[in-house]
């Protein structure tokens, strides 16, 4: 054998062992995008981030989802709005969605259990979120309380709550 034929072998295998290494990172990427829209539609994301998605029991378009909501929650917080998750993703890097994800937010967003999420399972919702593409406006500015707002909103004021007192 010359040193031609090894050499055409040796490329021909780093070709082969390319490709293998390239189709096992795409697999993996199907994967991660996979588990990324298991654990959006799991964790109700849709439910606030996606306009009428509990009112069409959850027939909106997979294209549609997590593009915010100008419909907001009002509280003794003010009032807030569901962030268009397709923009706020868009805009930052996959650690840095590692650490926004934890930080603490306003109700109704269950930050503490997101908070609880793995890197992992953080970074496949950032790999599914981002395969979506960026569509949509942002949600509106959160509003103080005693602010008035002009866009639809829900109330969260409870109504007779025992006290400390009567319990």
């Amino acid at each position: 054998m010359n040193y031609k034929t090894v050499f055409s072998a040796t490329a021909i295998g780093l070709v082969l062992a390319g490709i293998g290494v390239a189709e096992a990172a795409k697999k993996n990427e199907e994967r991660l995008i996979e588990r990324g829209r298991y654990l959006v539609t799991v964790g109700q994301c849709n439910d606030c981030h996606t306009p009428g998605f509990p009112q069409s029991n959850g027939t909106i378009p997979e294209s549609d989802w997590l593009v915010g909501n100008s419909v907001g929650f009002q509280g003794p917080w003010g009032t807030t709005y569901p962030a268009n998750l397709r923009k706020v993703i868009s805009a930052m890097s996959e650690e840095n969605w590692l650490k926004h994800a934890r930080l603490e937010r306003r109700p109704p967003m269950p930050w503490f259990n997101l908070a609880k999420t793995s890197d992992d399972d953080l970074r496949a919702m950032y790999r599914y979120i981002s395969n979506l593409g960026v569509k949509g406006e942002p949600a509106p500015a959160y509003a103080p309380p005693g602010q008035s707002v002009t866009t639809p909103y829900i109330e969260f004021f409870p109504k007779n709550l025992p006290t400390q007192a009567s319990k």
